[in-house]
């Protein structure tokens, strides 16, 4: 991800689109023609539902506000496959033309702060940053155990996060800078992460 270019700004969209969004057929449209690969697509998905999951358990949030998590990291890798070195400026500028609350740009623009250059702020922004990588790196696991998910705990994932060779490129650096920035334990968000990613496909 080194080739990244910057943002070079921390304010994205108006503030007179806060609560405009995408409806869920939009958001798929998008995902679908914007993302071939289907393992990206899966990761989307799957930090997707463990942002709406923690915005409605964890957050206490309404339904309506629990969507601006769900869409944020459904498309917060959107151009990644098509822009990789404009990863996440195309996004979060097709977005932008589409008039959508800011409150989501900002979280798809915080979701690598080394990279990006913007700062995760809110709670909404922390926990995509939070979940970016270790969803990855958990699903990364769950192919080469027998049982897939089945089983799997936070000491299994801990071991692995040990290990570079396994899953090189997912950055410890990250995911450790990630959860310094909130209140619950490693431990905790990896077990959140395996509950809610398992079933989704």
């Amino acid at each position: 991800m080194t080739a990244i270019q910057p943002l070079n700004r921390t304010t994205f969209g108006h503030q007179e689109n806060i609560g405009n969004v995408l409806s869920e057929g939009e958001a798929l449209e998008l995902l679908d023609n914007w993302v071939k690969n289907e393992r990206l697509r899966l990761h989307m998905k799957q930090v997707a539902a463990a942002m709406k999951a923690w915005a409605l358990e964890r957050e206490k949030l309404s339904e309506k506000e629990a969507y601006k998590w769900w869409l944020a990291g459904l498309l917060h890798d959107a151009d990644w496959e098509k822009y990789p070195t404009e990863h996440c400026r195309m996004i979060i500028e097709e977005l932008e033309k589409r008039n959508i609350d800011p409150e989501v740009l900002h979280c798809i623009a915080s979701h690598g702060p080394r990279y990006f250059g913007v700062e995760p702020e809110t709670n909404m922004d922390k926990m995509i940053y939070a979940f970016d990588e270790l969803s990855g790196f958990i699903h990364a696991a769950s192919l080469i155990r027998p049982g897939g998910y089945e089983g799997m705990d936070a000491k299994s994932i801990l071991k692995k996060l040990k290990t570079p060779s396994f899953a090189s490129q997912v950055s410890r650096e990250d995911i450790h800078d990630a959860i310094g920035r909130i209140s619950t334990p490693l431990e905790d968000i990896i077990d959140f992460i395996v509950a809610k990613q398992k079933s989704v496909h």
